[in-house]
């Protein structure tokens, strides 16, 4: 019996769409990493460093001799586009070498990573093979992003996903239902879809925020205000948030282990639909089927 061609340092994480993916790891960790609702590479082996070209190198070559096939490939792990242009590049040449039936390489992408490329640059990235970068939204209120520590503002994310349409990348948003709490629930949703509206993502998903390692690095961040929504709460805040939503052409999911309610359609063109079901679900509980407790998680 054959290991694996690549030596992880674990955790790793992945989108869900991305679990065919071959999980290829150009950085490791985050280099923010400063987000209060995030724990996924706060242990002391996942600190923020670049993968040494030699040992990327290493791993395409391993992972080509493992396997006949490999249609796509995620970089991880939380940022890879934070690496220089020039050095993403030579990756993707690498892969397109060892991989010839390569279609799409993807990545997780901070807003922050593409302040100083340029839409020419993420083009060129674009024409090298890059196809998706999965932006963590997570709210467009600036109130809410500040006390999240998330590092980012609406302008700054907005701008990160106008480049990534100019560019002819396909963008993967992510929203954290939840995440303003009581508190600032309305005014998370509708700032959120407000962003969203003007940057018209391809993909677009909502995920509850969760704690698995308890709320006390979170709430000393956000403040002793902070109380988290019921089932019933979440679902008044997706609907609101769908209320504001003005898309074109988007595809919506809430369907990630998070989600209470599983919501799937097309934005604008299921807007009703997606919103009778929320409706429902408030005005009738017990009408619509929801994912149990036990079946919900990360």
């Amino acid at each position: 019996m054959h290991s694996f061609p690549i030596d992880y340092v674990e955790p790793v994480f992945r989108p869900p769409s991305e679990a065919k993916s071959l999980i290829l790891p150009v950085t490791n960790g985050c280099s923010w990493n400063n987000c209060t609702f995030c724990e996924m590479y706060t242990q002391p082996q996942k600190k923020f460093r670049a993968r040494k070209p030699d040992d990327v190198r290493r791993d395409i070559a391993r992972a080509a001799e493992a396997f006949e096939s490999v249609p796509r490939v995620f970089l991880a792990d939380g940022d890879a586009m934070v690496l220089p242009t020039r050095r993403l590049l030579e990756i993707l040449a690498e892969l397109k070498q060892a991989f010839p039936d390569l279609r799409r390489v993807s990545s997780y992408c901070l807003p922050r990573n593409l302040a100083k490329k340029t839409v020419e640059e993420l083009a060129e990235l674009r024409d090298a093979g890059l196809g998706i970068l999965y932006v963590g939204m997570e709210s467009g209120d600036d109130e809410v992003l500040r006390r999240i520590n998330k590092g980012e503002t609406w302008e700054s994310t907005r701008s990160a996903l106008t480049k990534i349409r100019q560019a002819g990348l396909t963008s993967s948003v992510m929203v954290l239902n939840g995440l303003g709490g009581e508190t600032l629930s309305r005014q998370h949703a509708i700032s959120t879809a407000t962003l969203c509206n003007e940057t018209q993502p391809d993909y677009l998903s909502t995920l509850v925020v969760s704690f698995p390692q308890g709320e006390e690095r979170f709430r000393a961040g956000f403040g002793e205000d902070f109380v988290p929504l019921t089932q019933q709460g979440l679902f008044e805040e997706i609907r609101l948030f769908l209320e504001h939503l003005e898309l074109e052409q988007t595809i919506f999911r809430s369907d990630h282990a998070s989600n209470y309610l599983v919501l799937k359609g097309t934005l604008g063109r299921d807007k009703s639909r997606l919103l009778e079901q929320v409706n429902l679900a408030i005005d009738k509980p017990g009408a619509v089927p929801l994912r149990a407790e036990w079946m919900r998680g990360l």
